[in-house]
């Protein structure tokens, strides 16, 4: 079966200067990816017609699927529509079903008071050689054109609306449209053992592989995912092939192996205690509350996290938590003696079975000789035992706290698998 590729435009000034970050292609390529279609280029253009134009030629060359996002708003910058117009050899036409839509969100979901401006009248007008693509989350309607024999899509760049036109637009006529080939993953998490160490662990592994199915190798904080990918057309036999091989691999980094399944550490810290129904805290100092945001962004959270103390300042930790007044004198904030008491005194404010606890110095200010910036100890313990732990990190503020998050959270882990 012909792989079916796909190529993704996104245009905006501001994508370009790093004001807006892309979260639509990224979220574009999953929905894709899970009905076979293989993303070959995502590109970022300007607000300049030309470079749109050149886009739109370029990409049509190596892709049957070209998809489009942003300029397609009620403002002079918004310049998708009248160039896709021209594009397509069309001309703007009012389609009556998008008025009524546009009414409809104004006087009876927005409320606005006032008339209407001519504007937001003016987002009905589309094409004469599209198909409209019904956004019930916004007054842009997407567009579907064909060219060539290639399907081009344009959608608005707000991610609410494109998100709910991917999913109940896109994807269903991109079904009818193309007969796809399966496209299958299966995702290992590791920690403890870095990239180059782990390749050349499974080097005759990798080496073995039938060509239908490709290693990949996803570093991220103190972290390696490796995923399978296959790609065929009998997607029953590609599954059976790639669970063998895929178990072939978890045995070989079992020593590893956090979790089988494409998860963040906050989900799988999070099963566990569900499993073993046991509640949790964190104390955090120098990530702010940055590791309780990760927990809390889980659904279901509240069935095992009990809560939070930011103990920023020494005041907190000592006032709070009950660190005693002489260990931050003596060993200072950022010490074992220090995230120890940190963890105890939460446990007892928190009433929480586990807590984990950190403390350190973020930069790009604050080090010492003794102590430089990406100097953190991290803490975890149960009200029988309390263990911690220096690490140093070598990078800038934000990826210091996010790195420290990330090894506390399977600091935590570790220690609730050997301390049930």
């Amino acid at each position: 079966m012909k792989q079916i590729n796909a190529s993704i435009i996104t245009i905006g000034d501001e994508l370009l200067i790093g004001q807006t970050i892309d979260t639509n292609s990224a979220f574009i390529a999953q929905e894709l990816n899970k009905i076979g279609v293989w993303v070959k280029r995502r590109v970022a253009v300007g607000d300049s017609g030309d470079d749109i134009w050149q886009a739109l030629d370029a990409e049509s060359t190596i892709s049957d699927i070209i998809i489009v996002t942003g300029g397609l708003g009620p403002t002079a910058d918004d310049i998708t529509k009248p160039l896709l117009c021209k594009y397509f050899g069309g001309k703007l036409v009012v389609n009556e079903e998008v008025v009524k839509h546009v009414k409809y969100l104004f006087e009876q979901v927005f409320r606005r008071p006032g008339p209407m401006l001519e504007r937001n009248l003016k987002q009905a007008e589309v094409p004469d050689v599209c198909a409209v693509l019904h956004n019930a989350r916004g007054t842009a309607p997407g567009m579907l054109f064909h060219k060539n024999g290639k399907v081009f899509i344009s959608l608005p760049g707000v991610p609410h609306e494109m998100r709910g036109l991917i999913v109940n637009e896109v994807i269903p006529r991109l079904l009818q449209e193309f007969e796809m080939p399966s496209i299958l993953h299966r995702t290992a998490f590791t920690s403890g053992q870095g990239e180059s160490m782990i390749a050349e662990h499974i080097k005759d592994f990798e080496s073995a592989l039938p060509p239908y199915i490709k290693l990949a190798y996803l570093p991220g904080y103190g972290m390696v995912k490796l995923r399978l990918t296959a790609t065929g057309d009998n997607k029953e036999e590609l599954e059976k092939e790639l669970d063998s091989q895929f178990g072939q691999l978890k045995k070989l980094i079992k020593a590893w192996l956090v979790t089988d399944t494409d998860e963040g550490l906050e989900v799988v810290l999070g099963k566990i205690l569900k499993q073993k129904g046991r509640t949790m805290g964190t104390a955090e100092s120098c990530t702010g509350g940055y590791i309780a945001h990760l927990i809390t962004s889980v659904a279901g959270s509240s069935a095992y996290y009990n809560g939070s103390i930011v103990s920023y300042a020494n005041e907190v930790k000592e006032n709070i938590l009950g660190v005693q007044h002489k260990t931050l004198e003596s060993a200072g904030a950022v010490s074992e003696e220090t995230v120890k008491q940190m963890v105890k005194g939460a446990i007892e404010k928190l009433n929480a079975d586990y807590v984990v606890a950190t403390s350190g110095i973020m930069g790009p200010d604050g080090g010492t000789a003794d102590k430089p910036v990406g100097t953190v100890w991290i803490g975890a313990g149960n009200k029988e035992s309390v263990i911690a732990k220096q690490f140093l990190f070598r990078f800038d503020r934000e990826r210091n706290i996010q790195q420290t998050a990330h090894v506390a959270l399977d600091f935590l882990r570790k220690f609730i698998l050997t301390n049930s």
